[in-house]
């Protein structure tokens, strides 16, 4: 029973496996982190842009301001 049970504490055949279990666990736990964070940081981004875009209004034409210039056929 004493050889039985020395043999068992020596083999160490499964040992990989648990070692693999448990860092694919810890990476899985940590992309799970990072998709959080960066969902957060999305959602409150688009919220920003919704609001400045909100608070935009529309220039009903005609006066001023941007076009970019001389118009023409592009020929000097």
């Amino acid at each position: 029973m004493i050889r039985v049970f020395n043999k068992f504490r020596k083999d160490d055949d499964g040992a990989v496996t648990v070692d693999w279990v448990v860092l694919t666990a810890a990476v899985v736990a940590l992309a799970a982190a990072a998709y959080s964070a960066i969902e957060t940081g999305t959602d409150d981004l688009s919220t920003r842009i919704q609001t400045e875009l909100n608070e935009v209004t529309p220039d009903a034409g005609g006066s001023g301001g941007g076009g970019g210039g001389g118009g023409g056929d592009g020929t000097q």
